[in-house]
Parts: C-alpha cells; structure tokens; sequence
C-alpha cells in the first residue's frame, strides 16, 4: 500500500495519524531522502529503513497521536556505534532527518437543505479541509449545473438527494459530525431536529430560524418529542455570530461559518 493510500485509509476511517518523512541525509543511510511511513495507533504503511530510526520514529508518531494538540517535529540521527538508544544502535555512517507530521482527524460538517443559504454556505465550507455533506429532498437544488461551483473544492464534497426522509442521512454520517439545518420545510427542519437528537454520535446541531420558529419547535421537542431540556438544549439556534446582522443569503453564510470554525477551535484546545 502507498503511503498517499494509508493516509486517504486513515481519513475514511476518521483516524488521527502520522506521516514520518526522511527529509535529508548526509553519508550513508538505509533510506534516502523522500522515503516516508505513515503511522497510526495501531498499524503501519511503508517504511523508512527500519532498525533504530524507524522503531523511534514510530514511538514518538504515538506519542503525537496521543497528544492534544500535536505540531510537526524534525528529529535528528546520527548512525554510528557510539550512539545508543532504547531500540539499539544503527551504525550506517551517516545521519538522517525524519520529519514528523500530525495528520488530525478531519471534521465533518452536515448541510440540510441547499437552498440560498445552504449553497453560500457549502461555497464557504468547501475551501475547508474537511468532509463536506450536502443533503437535500429537492434534486433540483442538487444538480449538477448548480453544484458545478464547488468544483475546486478543497473538501471532499457528498451530495446526499433524500426525496423523503433526509433524516435517514443522520445515521450514516460519521461520529462527531456537525449538523446544520436549513431546509426549505420547517415540518423537515423538525423531524431532523427530532431525529439528531435521538442519534447519539453526532457532533454540534444547529437550526436556522427565528425565535419565534424555534418556540414552537422546543415546545413540540419537549411534548410530543419526549425529549427532555437537556437534550434540547444542544440544538443551538439561531445559528451564526449574533453580532453579523444581516440577512442576504451570503452574509448570514458568512456568519453561520464563522461560527460553526469557532466551535472547531475550542473543540481543538
């Protein structure tokens, strides 16, 4: 497997991991430059060299795994019998470079309902690095003319048509997902407001809307939901900063995205 595959395997399984990369050699060396490994809590893709170089390279990988907020490291090696080390000695002659670097967890963030907003907002998401789905019972607003603009996207971008229930979707999304609804039905926003609820693995929910909209939305949550305040309470609307005031589709996309990285940073501190 190469290396571009195992990292792409870690992304699909929503695992953090470590790309370790020899980035210079001087004198002889079991791996020249450019030879990388990818590490992850429990497995390994490729190699750089083995023996004492690899075995700390891939120590101190787990150790970044296991850190809260991990940077990239350079770790040096001189390969010579008089340097020792838990994993021995390697005495090719050389030294060797390995560079260290953290590959987190990527986010993933829900859109229900592609409408005005909804596709502000999917144009804004998209230069993020993150799993980008998009979910709407219209096809319509799902076509591929309309969608064409997220065509350089730096997220992976899914497109999710649910003619009838695209609360379904909620099921399939991965753990820790952010949920943001916006469609065009307040009788769909409702049902999936219900249904977030009720799937547990889901990150932050967020509605737009009105006070007066979620009101009744919390009253019907509370009664007829069964759901009590606690659990209502994580759905946040309205979505956005409350200082950004206005009301083209753009700027509340703006707003809504800002907000929505905000919650990404003190979720990485």
């Amino acid at each position: 497997m190469t290396w571009v595959t195992a990292v792409a395997r870690l992304r699909a399984r929503r695992e953090p991991g470590v790309l370790v990369t020899v980035a210079a050699v001087r004198g002889h060396a079991p791996r020249d430059a450019g030879a990388k490994l990818v590490v992850g809590r429990t497995e390994t893709w490729g190699s750089i060299g083995g023996g004492n170089v690899e075995a700390v390279a891939i120590d101190r990988a787990r150790e970044l795994i296991a850190a809260p907020a991990p940077g990239p490291e350079l770790i040096d090696f001189a390969l010579n019998d008089k340097v020792t080390s838990r994993h021995g000695v390697q005495c090719c002659g050389g030294t060797v470079s390995i560079l260290l670097e953290p590959l987190p967890v990527v986010r993933t963030v829900a859109i229900f309902g592609v409408g005005h907003v909804g596709m502000e907002l999917a144009r804004i998401l998209a230069r993020q690095d993150l799993d980008l789905h998009l979910i709407d019972s219209r096809s319509a607003v799902l076509a591929e003319d309309r969608l064409a603009v997220l065509a350089d996207a730096v997220a992976a971008v899914r497109v999710h048509h649910t003619p009838l229930l695209p609360e379904e979707v909620l099921e399939q999304l991965p753990r820790g997902t952010h949920v943001l609804v916006m469609t065009h039905d307040h009788a769909e926003d409702a049902a999936l407001c219900d249904a977030a609820l009720r799937t547990s693995h889901l990150g932050s929910v967020g509605l737009i809307g009105s006070s007066a909209k979620w009101g009744r939305f919390r009253k019907r949550l509370l009664t007829e939901g069964g759901h009590d305040e606690a659990a209502v309470d994580r759905i946040k609307t309205p979505i956005g900063l409350a200082d950004i005031t206005g009301k083209e589709p753009a700027t509340i996309a703006v707003s809504v995205a800002a907000d929505l990285l905000r919650t990404f940073e003190t979720e990485g501190n």
